[in-house]
Order: C-alpha cells, then structure tokens, then sequence
C-alpha cells in the first residue's frame, strides 16, 4: 500500500489550494480514506474523510475547516483531492493523506483509527 501526498505550497491568506493524495496497492474504492495536518509543536489532527464504497458515501470535517475545504475521489484514478479554499494562516502545517483499513465503517477523526499513511505535503499560509 503506498499514498503520494501533494499540491502543498506557499500561498497568502484567502488563498486556494488542491492537495492530491495517489493510492496504489489496494482496492482504492472500498476504503474510507482520510487527511491530516500537523503543525509544528502540535499533535496530528484530522481535517477531513471520505467514505469508501462499502460504507454510507459520507464525508467528515473538521469545524475549522468545514465551509472552506471539499474532500472528494476518483476511483479510477485512485485519488483523493482536498480542495482548500479561504486559506487562514492558522492552516499552515503539514498535511498527511490516510487509510482506514476497516471496511464498512464511518469516517473517523482520530490519526490512531488510521493504518497507511503518506509522507505529507507542506501546506503554508502566509503574506
């Protein structure tokens, strides 16, 4: 199982941004998968998921975020997206893609309830 985080990059507050997360090495669609930030001196927290096909189809956000990110699939591409738009500075951190490799569940919050993880993608806001 391997996860391609990317799309991070400098950008100035109110700004957007569309991260990309390239799977391969599993069934793709089945899987709930999930991303997360980490600020430096911060502890890992989810930002938002996307349920697989065997779950309900939803989607999980963060409060601080909700309104101003999208998380969407491809499955034939094997690819989640997370459209960041409205840009805080307070969205600067690392920003981590991740598989729930439980089938059939909802979306979960928790960096712990997640099994794979990408090498994460620096995503910085700032004027």
């Amino acid at each position: 199982v391997q996860l391609q985080a990317s799309g991070g990059g400098l950008v100035q507050p109110g700004g957007s941004l569309r991260l990309s997360c390239v799977t391969s090495g599993f069934s793709f669609d089945y899987y709930n998968i999930g991303w997360f930030r980490q600020a430096p001196g911060k502890e890992r927290e989810g930002v938002s998921c996307i349920s697989g096909s065997k779950s309900d189809g939803s989607t999980w956000y963060a409060d601080s975020v909700k309104g101003r990110f999208t998380i969407s699939r491809d499955n034939p591409k094997n690819t989640v997206y997370l459209q960041m738009n409205s840009l805080k500075p307070e969205d600067t951190a690392v920003y981590y893609c991740a598989i729930d490799n439980l089938v059939g569940v909802h979306c979960a919050s928790k960096a712990y309830e997640y099994d794979y993880w990408g090498q994460g993608t620096q995503v910085t806001v700032s004027s």
